[in-house]
Parts: C-alpha cells; structure tokens; sequence
C-alpha cells in the first residue's frame, strides 16, 4: 500500500513541476505523507482517524491521481458488420496453386425426329462440354514488434491481435466475393445480355417479380428451358428497409391499390456491406441457389488443408543454457529473435476463383450468367 501511495506522490509532483506550480509540491507530499503515517490505523477499529483521512481521500489531487494512474482502461472497439455470403458461392477444393480445369454440360442431346417407314435416323449432337479453371492464391500480412511491447501492454491491445487478425482475413475475403457481381465486366456482361439479365430499376417488389420472370425464362445453349428460381436478393446497405418492408407488406407497398404482393416471403434477403451506391440510386442483385436449380453463379475456391486463415508467430532463435556447454532449451516465443527482441507474426489464408478469360484483373468473375440478375437502381 505505501509503494501505491509513494508511486502516486511521485507522479502528481512530477506533474506539478511540469505545471510550473513547485509552490504546490509541498502541500501535496504533506497530503500523501499524512495518508502514509496513518496505514497502520486503517487496521485498528478503535483508531478515529475517519474525518480526517476522509478529507485526504476527497481531496482534487487525490481523485486526479487516482484517475490518472489507476483508472487505465481499453474502450471496445466497434462491431463490424458482417457479409454472409457463403449462400452464393459453390466451395471448391483444388490441390495446389497450379490452374484446375472442371467441365460444365450446358446442354443435353436433340430433340428426337419423326423417322418415316424404312426411313434412316438423323446423326444427332452433344455440345462439348465447356472447361472452366479454377486457381488459388496466397493472401497474408505480417506485423513484428518488440518483445517490450507485448510486455508492457497491460491493456491486452495487442495481445487482442488474434481476433483482429481473423477479423481482416475474413473482411478482405468478403471483399473479393462481393466484387464477384460488382466488378465493371460482370456489369457490362449482364447488361449486354439485355432484359432477362438486367433492368436499372430501384428496388421494390414489383421489380422483384420482374427479376424472378427473368429467371424463370432462362434456358440452356440450345435455347431449351431449364430451371432457375430467385432464391436471393443482395442489396446495399442502405435499403435495408425498403427489404423489410417488400416482405411484411401482403399488399404491394409502393402502390394504393388492393394488390396482391406476390414475393412476400418469397426469397432470402443477404446484405452487402460493400455495395457501392449513393441514395436514392442504390444497385442491387439477385441469385438462384446452386445447389437446388444446378446453376452455379460464383465459385470459391481454396486449397486442401487451409479452409480457414491462418495466424503464424516466427518461433524464436534464442536457446536457454544453464553453461557455454549446456544445450540448451528453446526460449519462450514472447522472447523475440535473438538480434532485437523483434516478434514477428504473419495473418495467413488462401483463396481463389474461377479465371474468367474476359477479366484481365483476375478479381473472380460470374461462372455462369443463368444465375444471376442486375439492378443499378437509378430508374424510379
């Protein structure tokens, strides 16, 4: 208790002399040194000292001290918002970080033909099926400081690192996915493919119903309807209740009419935080679901034995020895290497995607147009 009381002595003089006010000092060790003569009392139920030590305890530079030297606290950080995008992406598994080719049958044999009697049947036709390749690459950071730090952060900064390291990996990740649909040349592929794949209409439910029309028309490389149902609406963060909205409404909500609301309910909103837009012209997307119409928009790939980031710490090259003969034992980690005391420790994780030949950025692209659907959102 009295090293407490002499280290808070210590800081508030030192304050008072960087204050220029040395005629303070004095009357601010006598406070402490009353405090300090009177410990032994604090034990002893029949010494009256409670009028007094109160005083001292109520005292301005008592209070600074304490809050200035004891109440040393962390402030949370903020929450992130997160993109739940695994829905809308197919996982893959490759190998290695050499190119992978699957192969995609966009399309089934001929119809059959009427054969005449002693007629000859037609040689018919598959379509080749169409090779697609898929890669992953190596994304990481790394960070080092002294061993000092890691020591003195009483506050758990950085020892919080771990959490924060997961964090990033898992935003940087979402940020790739998202850029998925978002990128310049699936835009300007979907809007080349005309109305069944794109419309710049702002959201509401009417346009919707136009999205899951445009879905319900799709059809293969032979021009033969195939099945593919809106199951998704992705959408900028900003419209989050024009979404709620669209489905509690029984009745279209952006007319005054009696109007049945006929896709209430009838998909899954998923919320992109990094969808670009400025009110009131806010972009959004819709998507089947691969896994129950065969149609595979987006393809997330990593690879075998790293499905998840990893978080490495560079062991230390220090050995502990007990004499210049013995061998020694590995130091603790904290230790740092040898040289500076420097701890080094690297956020680690691997992905990738399908190689779109058309994207020289190599951000990942649509794997396959049928299952996806655009909106710019600027029209009313």
């Amino acid at each position: 208790m009295r090293r407490i009381v002499r280290a808070l002595l210590d800081g508030r003089s030192l304050q008072l002399r960087r204050q220029n006010q040395e005629s303070r000092i004095q009357e601010v060790r006598d406070m402490f040194g009353y405090l300090d003569n009177n410990l032994n009392g604090l034990h002893d139920p029949s010494y009256q000292m409670h009028d007094q030590l109160g005083e001292v305890m109520t005292s301005a530079d008592f209070t600074y001290a304490i809050q200035e030297f004891v109440q040393r606290l962390m402030i949370p950080g903020y929450s992130r918002k997160r993109f739940e995008f695994e829905p809308l992406v197919k996982p893959e598994t490759l190998p290695n970080f050499l190119d992978v080719t699957r192969y995609q049958r966009r399309a089934g044999m001929e119809d059959l033909e009427y054969l005449g009697e002693k007629g000859s049947p037609r040689a018919g036709s598959i379509p080749d099926a169409t090779p697609r390749r898929f890669h992953v690459c190596q994304w990481d950071k790394q960070l080092d400081f002294s061993m000092k730090t890691l020591v003195n952060d009483d506050l758990g900064y950085i020892e919080d690192g771990a959490r924060s390291a997961g964090e990033a990996a898992r935003r940087t990740l979402e940020k790739f996915v998202s850029r998925f649909y978002t990128n310049a040349v699936t835009i300007a592929r979907l809007t080349f493919l005309g109305a069944l794949y794109q419309i710049n209409g702002r959201l509401t439910s009417a346009r919707i119903s136009t999205a899951r029309m445009a879905f319900n028309q799709r059809v293969d490389v032979r021009g033969e309807p195939i099945t593919a149902t809106l199951a998704y609406v992705v959408y900028h963060r900003g419209l989050v209740d024009t979404v709620r909205t669209i489905r509690a409404s029984q009745l279209v909500p952006e007319l005054a009419t009696n109007a049945v609301n006929v896709v209430a309910g009838d998909f899954i909103p998923i919320q992109d935080p990094y969808i670009v837009g400025v009110a009131p012209n806010l972009p959004w997307h819709a998507f089947v679901n691969w896994r129950d119409d065969n149609i595979v928009p987006f393809v997330l790939a990593r690879r075998a034995g790293v499905p998840a980031p990893l978080l490495i710490r560079k062991q230390t090259d220090k050995v502990i020895v007990t004499s210049l003969l013995d061998a020694g034992t590995l130091a603790p980690p904290v230790m740092g290497d040898f040289a500076t005391g420097n701890i080094e420790i690297q956020i680690y994780d691997e992905w990738g995607t399908y190689i779109d030949p058309g994207d020289t950025s190599h951000s990942g692209n649509m794997f396959d147009d049928r299952g996806c659907f655009y909106s710019s959102g600027t029209a009313p």
